[in-house]
């Protein structure tokens, strides 16, 4: 739903409120321009301390900004008026390690022993790219970012392990040197990039096939810079094969009250 999307681009709450009310289903890349964008993932309390173990273990793809209680679809962590089974605009249900359906609300699958992890997102040192003047094709374009599956070991807590997944966003090489600059003094939110060039070198054979989200065309004269993606987990969920879980569809975020500028180092 394209036009509520260009529609609702001021706050985290406007974000929610036209997720919550069906106006938005598409991904959320470019809306609310300063306030913290979160992976979700959504889990039976009896994993959730291994799932902890694993983001802290694996802090660039996994990198952990609130827990809720169980049961909780609040977080006042993230902000007021929130709902985390109603307020994103796709989500992904996982049973037996597959994704069984991606609807636009979870209410009615909602249980008292479910435990919500809030994870970074890139989308937030985007605005901070953009604000820089460094172009970003995919928001120019109203497309997802590219993900990818790579070779990139995680380290493995209980059930949970694989390997990364990751972003790419084509630069020039000027942009890339400064978006690696300005991307670490956000660590919350994968920090700076882990690879630049030669996609092969990490499991990566085609760029214009991504495992998730949308082709972006990289020119002659810019380079494929990755970054860890909060994708990762949703990786992992399909190697654990747990009976129940949910997440995020890749691109479609929970928008959160919290400013970017929380999670920039000084």
């Amino acid at each position: 739903m394209r036009s509520a999307e260009h529609n609702d681009t001021g706050t985290g709450t406007d974000v929610r409120l036209a997720s919550r009310e069906g106006r938005l289903t598409g991904q959320t890349a470019g809306l609310a321009p300063g306030y913290v964008q979160v992976n979700l993932v959504i889990l039976p309390e009896a994993e959730a301390a291994a799932f902890l173990r694993f983001c802290t273990a694996n802090p660039k793809p996994c990198p952990l900004i609130a827990v809720s209680e169980p049961g909780a679809r609040d977080c006042a962590a993230l902000g007021a008026d929130l709902d985390i089974a109603r307020d994103v605009p796709r989500y992904r249900v996982f049973r037996d390690g597959e994704v069984v359906a991606e609807p636009t609300a979870v209410d009615e699958l909602w249980r008292d022993d479910l435990v919500t992890f809030a994870l970074g997102c890139s989308f937030t040192f985007e605005h901070a790219l953009l604000a820089d003047g460094i172009p970003l094709r995919h928001v120019a374009e109203g497309r997802n970012v590219a993900m990818y599956r790579s070779n990139i070991p995680l380290t493995a807590a209980g059930p949970f392990s694989g390997e990364m997944v990751v972003s790419m966003r084509p630069l020039r090489p000027a942009d890339a040197i400064r978006a690696i600059q300005i991307c670490t003094r956000y660590p919350g939110v994968h920090g700076a990039p882990l690879h630049i060039g030669y996609p092969e070198h990490i499991g990566i054979d085609d760029l214009q096939h991504p495992d998730y989200g949308d082709p972006v065309a990289v020119a002659e004269d810019e380079l494929a810079v990755f970054w860890a993606c909060g994708v990762t987990p949703q990786r992992a969920l399909e190697a654990a094969g747990l009976p129940f879980a949910i997440t995020h569809s890749p691109g479609h975020m929970l928008v959160t009250d919290r400013s970017d500028h929380e999670l920039a180092l000084l």
